[in-house]
């Protein structure tokens, strides 16, 4: 069982994993920041308010608050369009990378192929 258990451990889908929501908490308050301290104030000069938790009906003088799903979902959208154009942003920088990386020249493939033919006409 302990051998099962640090070959589970030592797989690498479990260490990516693990980077990523030690980076993903760290990134959290990013992200919190650019939403709350930023987008939420351009919606609070458009509509007068930095959220609508405050919007709310009543049924049998039971508050239902709906205000706060709808700016749960604003804050939502808006975290996914940050993580989006990050993730958009590094992907660019990461292809342009490999291209670089790329040599210039026929691939391997091609070169086999050549070669492949040449000792065909022997």
């Amino acid at each position: 069982m302990l051998q099962e258990f640090k070959d589970f451990i030592n797989k690498g889908d479990i260490v990516d994993l693990a980077v990523a929501v030690v980076m993903a908490t760290a990134f959290k308050p990013i992200i919190d920041a650019l939403v709350n301290g930023v987008i939420m104030q351009i919606i609070a000069a458009i509509f007068g308010e930095p959220n609508f938790d405050s919007l709310n009906f009543l049924i049998s003088d039971t508050p239902i608050w709906y205000g706060q799903v709808i700016t749960t979902t604003i804050s939502f959208i808006f975290v996914a369009l940050a993580v989006f154009f990050v993730l958009k942003a590094y992907n660019a920088s990461k292809s342009d990378k490999e291209a670089d990386d790329t040599p210039d020249g026929p691939s391997e493939i091609d070169l086999l192929t050549e070669i492949r033919d040449s000792l065909a006409k022997g």
